[in-house]
């Protein structure tokens, strides 16, 4: 996921001005592990604390390229990952809650800030003395005995102040200047437009007849969601930020799924307060002017030169392999699923808000997979104690215990105490599972506290989601797809947990781009085939039919319990059991 931070990423500051003395981010939080202190943060308090933030470590940096002393790397990249404390709480916390749980002054604060951020990030790495002192130090990198952690962090700084324009004209500095501030404040506000779309855009229904095809769970999901926006009698579906939504795979009504698509599809684009067309447009043009200052022929070779595929010739390889086979197993999915259509008495062309729904009955015809019958197996709990934090215990050895006592930022976030295997603490762990009206689009992980040892710190970190959230006395049932984000946000995490440097702090991901991602399908693919399975799928129902499950159960690996009639959820899950565990097998009537 990513991040959205980055804006703050490397502004970080020590010491409290007296002004600030009262601000809760003006000294570390006297909370566990420094977690955030919600409890006393309030909206007014991030503007000055980002003011006095901005203000310290710019003095800091100032004085660290100031120094008479020649270069080392303890008085130059050392001293820079020291600086900027306060900055860094305030950052890290501000740009967590904007984007899970915003508001209108912290809207405010994000687009006051955007460009004194953008303007205070371009200061630090367009100073030609301090950028001066790191590249002495990595021009004489072979030779400073350096371990790999700093070797590594001192190759970071280096690449970060050239790719920022460290080596341009004052003269193009200045337009640097002038296209990053501008930059950050189009994309502030597409954020904020884009959430504001997704929430105005919520399809109203005036009749229940229009839900037909849904559970009695969504329908009353759908009643409460209009309860809430004061709509009474009626019934709202709101959107997803994704172009299929959920719902299109059991709503009935051809034209309801029509309009919900589109809801989606066009939410940014009818011509109001909300529409983004225009700011996207400004900002590709702004970065293509930006690629072409620092010498780069297009934004995306500009964005890539860190990355796996490091420029686009070789995404766009990667790409046009794909065409071909893509294509393909699309015109004959496309042929069954019109099929589909045909043979249930309807006689229309297949178009995007058909697809979930008549792929629904491709798949419960090959498969006998049914999407809608498998939910009740996944409450949101049972999958996080049971599936996700089960599999890292059998896998790390951590264990977790849930905290009441610590402050959070809306009430359906959850706090987590994390525990190595040794029972010391690894650090702590906030999920906040549930869509709301004033929450980004999409899934992500970050921290309130970065693990240092420098800094004498232990990780503080988030998981964030979208799943639907229940009527009040409902469980909360997620999908397959559900599932495999929980695994897949928790896998960052873990990276978040077991990732234990020296020195690094502001300098995040020091594994590189280029490594951090690949673990995460493996994570993922742990949801689909753990070893726990029945434990994802027995809660609530047995899915062998046993109410004490063991019938179901496998004599060679118990723990497998109904032998992954769970595995049966998606195509080649009970595949991947068996390459994983191939003695395993099911006894369970129906697993196959």
């Amino acid at each position: 996921m990513r991040h959205r931070l980055l804006l703050a990423a490397a502004f970080l500051a020590c010491g409290a001005a007296p002004a600030l003395a009262a601000n809760p981010f003006a000294a570390p939080s006297t909370l566990p592990l420094q977690a955030p202190m919600f409890d006393k943060i309030k909206d007014s308090d991030y503007a000055p604390a980002f003011d006095e933030g901005m203000k310290q470590q710019r003095a800091e940096m100032d004085a660290i390229a100031a120094q008479s002393a020649a270069p080392t790397f303890d008085n130059t990249i050392a001293a820079m990952e020291k600086s900027g404390r306060v900055l860094d709480r305030v950052g890290n916390t501000f740009f967590a809650v904007v984007q899970a749980n915003t508001n209108a002054v912290l809207d405010k604060v994000q687009a006051d800030y955007a460009s004194k951020l953008a303007a205070h990030q371009d200061a630090i790495y367009l100073d030609p003395k301090l950028f001066a002192r790191v590249k002495t130090l990595y021009d004489a990198r072979t030779g400073l005995k350096l371990n790999p952690e700093q070797l590594q962090l001192l190759t970071i700084y280096y690449r970060q102040f050239i790719h920022a324009g460290a080596n341009l004209s004052d003269s193009d500095k200045a337009k640097l200047r002038t296209i990053n501030k501008r930059d950050a404040a189009l994309e502030a506000a597409f954020q904020q437009k884009l959430i504001a779309a997704t929430k105005a855009g919520a399809l109203v229904l005036d009749d229940k007849a229009g839900l037909a095809g849904l559970s009695d769970d969504e329908v009353r999901n759908a009643a409460h969601e209009a309860e809430i926006r004061k709509l009474k009698g009626k019934f709202v579906i709101p959107l997803q930020n994704t172009t299929q939504q959920p719902l299109l795979l059991s709503l009935a009504d051809r034209a309801v799924r029509e309009k919900l698509f589109n809801a989606r599809w066009t939410a940014t684009e009818k011509g109001d307060k909300n529409d983004t067309r225009a700011g996207i447009a400004e900002i590709a043009q702004l970065r293509a002017q930006k690629a072409k200052l620092l010498g780069y022929p297009d934004y995306a070779s500009y964005a890539l030169y860190d990355q796996m595929a490091q420029n686009p010739q070789t995404v766009e390889k990667f790409l046009t392999q794909l065409v071909p086979a893509t294509a393909k197993k699309i015109v004959e999915e496309s042929k069954l699923v019109q099929a589909a259509i045909d043979q249930d008495g309807q006689h229309f062309q297949l178009k995007p808000w058909d697809w979930e729904r008549y792929a629904e009955r491709v798949r419960k015809a090959k498969y006998a997979l049914d999407e809608n019958q498998l939910k009740p197996y996944f409450e949101l709990n049972n999958v996080l104690q049971n599936g996700v934090f089960y599999a890292a215990n059998r896998l790390y050895g951590i264990t977790f215990r849930e905290r009441h006592d610590i402050p959070v930022y809306q009430p359906d976030v959850r706090v987590f105490d994390v525990f190595d295997k040794d029972g010391s603490q690894l650090g702590l762990m906030y999920f906040d599972y549930f869509k709301r009206d004033n929450k980004a689009g999409g899934a992500w992980m970050s921290n309130f506290v970065i693990q240092s040892k420098m800094l004498g710190t232990k990780p503080v970190i988030f998981n964030v989601a979208n799943f639907t959230k229940p009527a009040p006395g409902q469980p909360a049932l997620i999908s397959f797809d559900d599932v495999t984000t929980m695994f897949h946000e928790f896998g960052h995490a873990l990276h978040g947990f077991f990732r234990r440097p020296d020195l690094s702090h502001r300098v995040r991901h020091q594994c590189g781009a280029r490594f951090c991602g690949i673990p995460l399908p493996v994570q993922r693919t742990l949801g689909a085939v753990s070893r726990r399975a029945q434990t994802l799928c027995g809660e609530l129902q047995n899915p062998c039919g046993d109410p004490a499950g063991a019938g179901g159960q496998d004599q060679e690996f118990p723990d497998l319990g109904p032998g992954l009639c769970a595995g049966r959820i998606a195509g080649g899950v009970a595949a991947g059991h068996a390459m994983a565990c191939p003695e395993a097998r099911c006894a369970a009537p129906g697993c196959r």
